[in-house]
């Protein structure tokens, strides 16, 4: 695998933004009537995501990067239940859920996919 020099290019930051920005989009565009606490956490879900990618690649060692994929998995799981509570609550219909919970479930299997690779690129990973 050739080195990744920038977070920008690692496809599972692509996603997560990607996803971030369809949560903005989703209560800019007026299809969700919510109190703003839940607007402003689930937002911060969704960035959490991205920022943990980000901020894991910029400490330059496996471990570090490691834990903050975790960090970012845990994000999209609080995420898929949020939009989970919103599909219950009929805020939000069933195929926009369907679609998210796919992404997010697609992006939690990569970040411990390459959390696994990067466990086992460590010197002596035990």
């Amino acid at each position: 695998m050739a080195k990744v020099e920038r977070f920008e290019d690692l496809k599972i930051y692509q996603q997560a933004i990607s996803i971030a920005i369809d949560i903005y989009k989703m209560f800019a565009e007026g299809n969700v009537k919510i109190d703003y606490g839940t607007r402003d956490q689930m937002q911060r879900a969704a960035m959490s995501i991205s920022n943990n990618i980000a901020e894991g690649f910029e400490y330059d060692n496996n471990a570090d990067f490691i834990r903050f994929l975790k960090y970012a998995k845990g994000s999209a799981g609080e995420l898929r239940n949020q939009l989970y509570v919103l599909k219950e609550l009929k805020m939000i219909d069933d195929a926009y859920y369907q679609n998210k919970y796919d992404e997010l479930i697609q992006l939690s299997r990569q970040l411990a996919a390459f959390s696994k690779y990067l466990k086992n690129r460590q010197p002596n990973n035990n």
